[in-house]
C-alpha cells in the first residue's frame, strides 16, 4: 500500500497579497479548542518577505524551514518543537495569545478563540497588514484578512503558527501536570481521554478545567472556589502563563 505524504502547503496566498503590497502577512491558527482543560493557544506568524522573491507568474517558492513546515497535527512531537525554534528564529515576527479556562467559561470557546488569537495578533513586534486565519473570522479586528477551511495545510504562515501554538501549549500542559499529576495532562493535553474522563469522575475537576464543557460540568468539584491559576488579562504567551510571565513574542 502506498502511503501519501500530506498536501505541502504553499505561498499562493501570501504571494497574491505581496504582490498587493501587503508587507506583514500574518498567519494564524489556535489550538486546544476542543479540549476539557487549559486554555486555547493562538499562534501569529509573519513570514520574513525579503527571504522569498515575488516577482514574476509562478509566484514564491518555499525553501529551508518554511518548505518543512506542516499542520501541527500532521507532525511528530519532537519534530514540532524543532520546527518552533527555527520559526521563531528566522519569522519577520512570531507571537502566541492564550484565553484561559476561566474565560472560555464566562464567554464561551468560539469567543475564547478569537481572544487568543488577538492577543497573539497584538503580541507580535511588527505590526500586522493582513490576517491568513484557519477557519475563523476575526469580526472585531480592523485588519483585512482572510479566513478559509484547512489553511494550516494550505499555507505555510498558518501552518507555522499552528505549530507555534500546538508547541506553546502542550509545553503549558506538561507543566500543569505537575501541579495536578491526577488528571495525566501531560499525556493527553486535556483532551477526552479515557484516563482523564476516569480521574475527573474519580476526582471531579480542577482549577485549570473548562467547567461549562459537558464532561467536567457532570463532575462534582473538589477544588469551588480555588482561583483559576490561567486567569489573565491582556497578550499573554502561553510558556509564561503559569508563572505570570505575560506575553510570549519573537523576533
Amino acid at each position: 500500500m502506498t502511503v501519501l505524504e500530506p498536501a505541502q502547503p504553499h505561498l499562493g496566498h501570501e504571494t497574491e497579497l505581496w504582490q498587493q503590497g501587503f508587507r506583514a502577512i500574518a498567519g494564524i491558527d489556535e489550538a486546544g479548542r476542543g479540549a476539557l482543560a487549559g486554555p486555547v493557544v493562538a499562534g501569529a506568524v509573519i513570514l520574513p518577505l525579503a527571504e522569498f522573491c515575488v516577482d514574476g507568474d509562478n509566484g514564491a517558492r518555499t525553501h529551508g524551514v518554511w518548505a518543512e513546515v506542516r499542520d501541527s497535527k500532521l507532525l511528530r512531537p519532537a519534530r514540532r518543537v524543532a520546527l518552533d525554534a527555527q520559526i521563531r528564529a528566522q519569522a519577520a515576527a512570531a507571537a502566541v495569545g492564550m484565553a484561559s479556562p476561566q474565560e472560555i467559561d464566562r464567554m464561551g470557546i468560539a469567543a475564547a478563540t478569537r481572544l487568543a488569537m488577538v492577543r497573539a495578533v497584538e503580541g507580535l513586534t511588527l505590526a500586522a497588514d493582513f490576517l491568513l486565519i484557519d477557519w475563523v473570522r476575526l469580526a472585531r479586528c480592523p485588519l483585512p484578512q482572510r479566513s478559509f477551511a484547512k489553511a494550516d495545510r494550505i499555507s505555510v504562515s498558518v501552518a507555522a503558527a499552528s505549530i507555534l501554538a500546538k508547541v506553546a501549549r502542550d509545553a503549558l500542559m506538561v507543566d500543569l501536570g505537575e501541579v495536578y499529576p491526577e488528571y495525566g495532562f501531560a499525556g493527553h493535553k486535556g483532551y477526552g481521554a479515557p484516563r482523564h474522563l476516569a480521574a475527573l469522575g474519580a476526582t471531579g475537576p480542577c482549577p485549570v478545567h473548562r467547567y461549562t464543557f459537558a464532561p467536567v460540568a457532570r463532575c462534582a468539584s473538589l477544588f469551588d472556589g480555588v482561583p483559576n491559576s490561567l486567569e489573565t488579562s491582556g497578550a499573554a504567551g502561553a510558556a509564561g502563563a503559569a508563572k505570570g510571565e505575560g506575553t510570549l513574542r519573537d523576533g
